[in-house]
């Protein structure tokens, strides 16, 4: 979450851009990406040339001697934030147009590339040189802020505040995943360094670069020090789809300034005959589109054999199992009603999972954890692909706080399940003789199947009612007969106090 004085300076930039006559977000936060980009490029390229430096390796910047554009060839270091920042506005602002601009749409010269293949139709907006300045001038005071900040998510906070300006601006589909929830789901599952993981609804990727995240920290040196599974890492594990060509441009380059070179994020629509994916990803993390717009008839054939639907959060449910690798894990939100949902596509689904693949784990999330909005219940299942079953104890768990107020305003408050929540995903053996009083349990595949694959919290979570004894009815009415007695006695004693009569 992010300080008083980094939202103050963001809305402050928002303003900057409205009063220079940009007011529609996406191509607000369209252009604000170019330029955090731009800016990153700069602090990473000189973050590498150190490192390079420090451990003896050779490095050539991608600012090095002279650049050529077009037909021109101009001195690389003249694209660098941290010298044009300086210019006079007129000149910041032709070196941006002519040079800067050309330069990022061109800096992958595969056409097969994410970057290059959302670049291409990518447009610089900023009107004037005035407004191109004034923006400038707020990202570096944000950086300042965020560079003295300690803590280690903080752009990844100032990115999710940007992005959350579209949904307060009423885009319907912009459905974002905050960002403590899709680090809970990736640390639950746990990628590891030659998983192929894949998100079919990603928006601007926050689970692939959640999980990323997850391994640079935990797998550092098995990736990093291996040639192999660092050319895995940098160019065919993380993939991701969408409709939204603006999402998929935000997406590639929140990649990129991840560390992540070469991701495989593409213009598709998943549920259609376009995703021809069968059996390929061994990790699927998503939080796929609950409502919205379905084309019946584009909707893939095979995965209205398994559940014949237009819910798309059904729909969805079939083509991770899809597309799966056997032994391949996913780990979805959904909302409540695919838990309990009474329908044939519903039943169907959950059958599927339940009984023909191995269902792990069903989180029941409160409704504010998606607010402001959306508030929506859902909750998070994971389940690993087998095929033929596996399903023995299915765990359940009643979250109640994620670290945020639960109402419109999500501010931090102290309590917090998710720690508790990892904890006793990973030691599952330590559940079998909690009681379904308590906040999570096992419960047998035989009981599930028996209430029609209901999945449920509340279908099988015990409640304990204390009895209350009230005393007998005579005593109460005696009770008040002497409270009556003694307000009529305080009351004479006011009369006779006050002189009256």
């Amino acid at each position: 979450m992010i300080t008083g004085e980094l939202k103050n300076k963001i809305d402050g930039l928002w303003d900057v851009f409205a009063a220079g006559g940009l007011v529609n977000p996406l191509e607000v936060i369209e252009q604000i990406t170019y330029l955090m980009f731009i800016r990153d490029l700069d602090d990473i390229d000189n973050k590498r040339e150190k490192e390079s430096a420090m451990l003896g390796l050779p490095y050539t910047s991608i600012f090095a001697e002279e650049v050529k554009i077009g037909d021109r060839s101009i001195d690389g270091k003249q694209l660098k934030w941290s010298v044009f920042h300086d210019f006079p506005a007129g000149r910041m602002y032709t070196v941006m147009q002519e040079w800067v601009f050309p330069f990022i749409k061109g800096l992958h010269s595969d056409k097969n590339s994410a970057y290059s293949k959302y670049m291409d139709d990518a447009i610089f907006k900023l009107p004037t040189p005035l407004l191109l300045s004034k923006v400038v001038d707020s990202l570096d005071e944000i950086y300042e802020i965020m560079n003295s900040t300690q803590s280690s998510d903080v752009r990844g906070d100032v990115y999710e505040y940007l992005l959350n300006k579209i949904a307060s601006a009423g885009r319907n589909g912009q459905f974002r995943t905050p960002r403590h929830i899709i680090r809970m789901m990736v640390e639950m599952v746990g990628p590891k360094s030659d998983d192929v993981i894949c998100d079919p609804a990603c928006g601007t990727s926050g689970f692939l670069v959640s999980a990323a995240e997850y391994l640079k920290e935990t797998k550092k040196e098995e990736i990093f020090f291996d040639q192999d599974k660092k050319e895995h890492y940098m160019n065919s594990m993380f993939n991701g789809f969408d409709m939204d060509r603006t999402m998929l441009r935000i997406g590639a380059m929140n990649m990129m300034t991840h560390g992540i070179d070469n991701p495989f994020i593409e213009y598709r629509d998943s549920l259609s005959d376009q995703n021809a994916d069968h059996d390929k990803y061994s990790l699927i993390l998503a939080n796929p589109p609950f409502k919205g717009s379905l084309d019946a008839d584009a909707v893939s054939g095979d995965l209205l054999k398994v559940c014949k639907t237009k819910k798309t959060e059904l729909l969805f449910l079939a083509l991770f199992l899809r597309m799966l690798k056997v032994g391949g894990r996913c780990a979805c939100i959904v909302p409540d009603g695919v838990l309990f949902g009474s329908s044939k596509a519903h039943k169907d689904i959950r059958k599927q999972i339940v009984e023909e693949n191995r269902l792990e784990a069903v989180i029941s999330m409160p409704s504010g954890v998606f607010k402001p909005y959306a508030g929506v219940s859902t909750a998070i299942l994971i389940f690993t692909k087998t095929g033929h079953g596996g399903t023995d104890n299915v765990w359940f768990y009643d979250m109640t706080a994620d670290g945020y107020s639960l109402d419109d305003k999500r501010t931090p408050v102290n309590e917090s399940d998710i720690p508790d929540i990892i904890e006793r995903f990973h030691h599952r053996e330590q559940e079998e003789n909690r009681e379904r009083t308590e906040q999570s349990f096992f419960v047998p595949v035989s009981e599930i199947i028996e209430n029609g694959y209901d999945l449920s919290m509340n279908k099988y979570k015990e409640t304990v009612y204390v009895p209350v004894e009230y005393p007998p009815t005579s005593e109460i009415i005696k009770e008040i007969e002497e409270l009556n007695a003694k307000v009529a006695e305080e009351t004479e004693e006011l009369k006779r106090l006050l002189g009256a009569e």
